[in-house]
């Protein structure tokens, strides 16, 4: 695999990080919550979804900002 599987952009202005799965956006989390959701709808079970999201995974990028922090920059 070249990259990341799921990447979580920068903040927006607005608050919030644009969320996407190869490539493909799943939607704008604003918290830890959102993503874990978003995975889950992706077609992870929610206990995986939530391990990856706590244990921060490899398989998670987080470009432009720190981990797990969704407010505008």
């Amino acid at each position: 695999m070249d990259g990341a599987l799921i990447v979580v952009h920068r903040p927006r202005g607005s608050g919030g990080r644009r969320v996407t799965v190869r490539g493909q956006i799943i939607g704008l989390a604003h918290s830890d919550r959102d993503l874990v959701e978003f995975l889950r709808q992706s077609g992870l079970d929610e206990t995986s979804a939530e391990d990856m999201v706590a244990g921060n995974s490899a398989l998670i990028e987080w470009r432009g900002g720190r981990a797990h922090h969704y407010e505008a920059a």
